[in-house]
């Protein structure tokens, strides 16, 4: 098992506990990590550069 990951969510999920959210959480490296709260298993791990790209072309409607 991998080191213990500080999840933070993200700003745009909304205010109280439950809602479904995106959740981003750093580790050394330089490796970032990204969930969907609602399927807390299923992780995307990747270098900070590929995954802003990911992150930007979805936020600008090209994925």
């Amino acid at each position: 098992m991998g080191p213990r990951l500080n999840w933070q969510k993200s700003s745009f999920s909304g205010g109280g506990e439950g809602n479904d959210c995106v959740e981003l959480a750093f580790s050394a490296p330089t490796m970032l990590h990204l969930r969907e709260s609602d399927a807390p298993t299923a992780v995307l791990t990747a270098p900070p550069t590929p995954l802003g790209d990911l992150l930007r072309a979805i936020r600008d409607g090209l994925l």
